[in-house]
């Protein structure tokens, strides 16, 4: 499906802000138009575009312009630095670039640092080095090109362990408007369709909103964007819009489930049937509050922008079986291997791999791309846990943030998840630190709800909360705190910033 396959007069796209809208007509003229202009720069097929825009209203538009002229599109954090922006558009080779007036001087900064000359535009605006981009389409027909042809996205890693790197997937081999198996298991698995209508509360540059929503388009349904998220007028637009998909983070529903209880007892959501949740680790006490709040909608998967494999569990499989993201979905298998990529027996910890998912690679890095595959050619994200004799897979943590203490192997999450629940936490960070006798110790650095609290008294008050719950050797030694922790805006934490201060400092 594509968007001109609906009635053209139907809303497509809805900023909860502004309340600018999009129609299906209008996605699909601005495509189209986009689909011409890419190829007027010679851009074709397997050739790629980037974007960094804010949540705007032509984001979307611009993607399926790609898409449909079988283009590579890499959809960039407006939040980067103009270095870090600059690195990703050069690495990944994009030929058209798309920025916004609202980003202009972190794009002039930029600019002249482009090494492969790309053909730039912006959107509300015009600069130095960024043509108008409307002004541009209005020399092109709206009519589709005649060799459409299927695109991907291209994201990078959000740099929480290193320097983001490219995900690469093949290009879908289908004709444009053919049914894809990937996006009809979609389909089936949360029944999109024309009466969908999906709130989207991150920012659409990361993988999981953006594949949602372009999803969401494809099968005739309505988006209710969020220009930025706030965890009250999220609730809000649940009713307002009367929202049936949504998705979240769990940062979103730690800082939902803060606000004050008269507030959180307005919400209906009558229409609400399905609330996806991804990206970072759960807490098992948060979660169960969230299905006890919004009841049985509130679904879970494990993937990574590789796209290498999945898992899927549903409220009521959680209830059975807490913590668990679920059993690998249809299509591919889990392993759990050890460090000489020997599957452990069920229930032991290992390193996660897929086997029958998608196939990728690390643009422009060869040996993360090697690494990230076994022997017999399974793949992995990094993340470390284990299934249980039902299939279910349980992560432990990341094993780049595993801490080893004393020869003892220490995993940062557990503490994470008990911390977060503490009243006067609004964030939590856990991690290793020099410690010249044991190596490493384990350290805490936390947001307060209310930075006056912050002190010895708390820190106190934390580790001994710690304490209560897991064992001492999971819990932290010393806790610091800060105003705000430096999280991606998809929920992710930019923990590696954290640990490496106290590592230079050492």
């Amino acid at each position: 499906m594509y968007p001109g396959h609906y009635d053209p007069n139907r809303i497509a796209i809805e900023m909860a802000g502004s309340q600018q809208q999009i129609t299906y007509g209008e996605l699909e003229a601005f495509s189209n138009q986009f689909a011409h202009l890419c190829r007027s720069h010679g851009l074709a097929r397997g050739d790629g575009i980037a974007l960094c825009i804010e949540n705007h209203p032509y984001f979307l538009a611009i993607c399926w312009g790609a898409f449909r002229a079988g283009l590579y599109f890499t959809a960039i954090s407006y939040r980067l630095q103009p270095a870090e922006v600059e690195y990703i558009v050069n690495d990944c080779g994009a030929k058209v670039v798309i920025t916004s007036a609202h980003l202009q001087d972190q794009f002039e900064a930029l600019a002249p640092h482009l090494s492969h000359s790309p053909a730039c535009y912006m959107l509300d605006g015009s600069s130095t080095h960024a043509a108008s981009l409307l002004d541009a389409l209005k020399k092109f027909p709206t009519d589709r090109i005649d060799d459409e042809s299927c695109g991907q996205s291209l994201l990078y890693s959000s740099g929480t362990t290193g320097r983001p790197k490219g995900v690469k997937k093949p290009l879908p081999p289908e004709a444009f408007g053919d049914p894809i198996p990937y996006f009809m298991s979609a389909q089936t698995r949360y029944e999109f369709d024309e009466s969908t209508i999906y709130l989207s509360p991150a920012p659409l540059y990361h993988a999981a909103p953006l594949g949602f929503t372009m999803n969401v388009l494809r099968f005739g349904g309505k988006l209710v964007v969020m220009e930025q998220f706030n965890e009250a007028l999220a609730l809000e637009h649940i009713d307002r819009f009367q929202i049936t998909h949504s998705q979240w983070v769990p940062t979103m529903f730690v800082r939902m489930l803060k606000l004050p209880e008269e507030q959180k007892a307005q919400l209906k959501g009558q229409h609400h049937r399905y609330a996806v949740h991804a990206a970072a680790p759960c807490p098992i006490t948060i979660k169960h509050q969230m299905i006890e709040w919004w009841g049985p909608i509130i679904y879970e998967y494990y993937a990574g922008t590789e796209g290498n494999g999945s898992t899927f569990i549903t409220s009521e499989d959680w209830l059975k079986h807490p913590g668990s993201v679920g059993q690998a979905s249809p299509g591919c298998t889990l392993h759990i291997l050890d460090d000489e990529g020997q599957e452990v027996s069920t229930g032991e910890t290992g390193g996660v791999y897929f086997e029958g998912g998608g196939q990728f690679v690390y643009l422009n890095d060869e040996e993360k791309t090697k690494g990230s595959y076994s022997e017999n050619g399974w793949s992995t994200l990094g993340d470390i846990g284990y299934v249980d004799d039902e299939g279910y897979l349980f992560l432990t943590d990341r094993k780049s943030f595993m801490i080893i203490s004393g020869g003892v192997n220490i995993y940062p999450q557990e503490a994470e998840n008990v911390l977060i629940t503490h009243p006067k936490v609004a964030d939590v960070a856990v991690f290793g630190v020099p410690n010249v006798e044991f190596g490493e110790e384990v350290k805490a650095v936390v947001q307060p709800v209310d930075m006056r609290d912050a002190g010895s008294a708390l820190e106190s008050e934390l580790i001994a909360y710690a304490r209560s719950q897991i064992s001492h050797i999971k819990c932290p030694r010393s806790v610091d705190f800060m105003a705000e922790l430096p999280r991606h805006p998809t929920g992710k934490l930019y923990k590696r910033l954290l640990k490496d201060k106290y590592w230079e400092q050492a």
